[in-house]
């Protein structure tokens, strides 16, 4: 089993983050390409009230002025990551890999195939059941509403970007966009499925537990 190593960021503006996980992302290039093993970082964090557009976004599916966002305080972020457009904020929990997907013997299609897995068996223990919908990425319920988006970049298969998982998220802010690009899909939290309040913390450590289980094949 490869080594894992695991931070957590808090409550942190996606900016920072950004910065951070970049960072963390060209050392990694760096020492592959010179030949040493990269090493493979899980970070796990939340956002303050921010909107992201992925490089393929389309700033139609924004769906008020910016003025009005700055006026409720709310960032706009064009990102590097897939995907279109999403929103982060406090209660979801942002997960970012920066891993060398050559030392797991796995490329990019599968990888985000085992992140989908991995937030599944999360949610068999809340007794949710997340399936994976045909034609999308990220994990839904019933096949209508979307519990957590993923949007990954990689370079030389090391990757950067990763997952976002409603927990107790104030999903009024997806209202502002078409979450995903999608205009027919709602959006949902463990919260909201179960009816009662989840421990954050309980829910990183079960997660880094899946999702070294789910890296390593296991």
């Amino acid at each position: 089993m490869n080594k894992l190593v695991y931070v957590d960021w808090g409550l942190i503006p996606y900016a920072e983050a950004y910065a951070k996980q970049k960072a963390l992302f060209q050392t990694a290039i760096e020492k592959k390409t010179a030949g040493e093993a990269a090493v493979n970082t899980l970070v796990f964090c939340e956002h303050p009230h921010v909107l992201t557009i992925g490089k393929h976004g389309r700033d139609a599916n924004l769906l008020l002025p910016q003025n009005v966002l700055k006026e409720r305080q709310i960032e706009l972020f064009r990102t590097d990551r897939g995907g279109d457009i999403t929103y982060h904020g406090p209660g979801q929990l942002v997960g970012y890999p920066i891993l060398d997907l050559e030392s797991f013997h796995i490329g990019l299609k599968e990888y985000i195939n085992r992140i989908e897995e991995m937030i599944t068996r999360l949610l068999v223990e809340y007794n949710i059941k997340g399936e994976h919908l045909a034609g999308a990425t990220g994990v839904w319920i019933e096949q209508t509403r979307k519990i957590c988006a993923i949007g990954v970049k990689s370079s030389r298969y090391v990757t950067m970007h990763g997952f976002a998982l409603n927990v107790s998220t104030n999903l009024s802010y997806f209202n502002l966009i078409n979450p995903c690009g999608f205009t027919d899909r709602g959006v949902t939290s463990m919260e909201k499925e179960l009816g009662w309040k989840i421990d954050m913390d309980s829910v990183k450590s079960r997660l880094l537990k899946h999702f070294e289980q789910a890296l390593n094949g296991s």
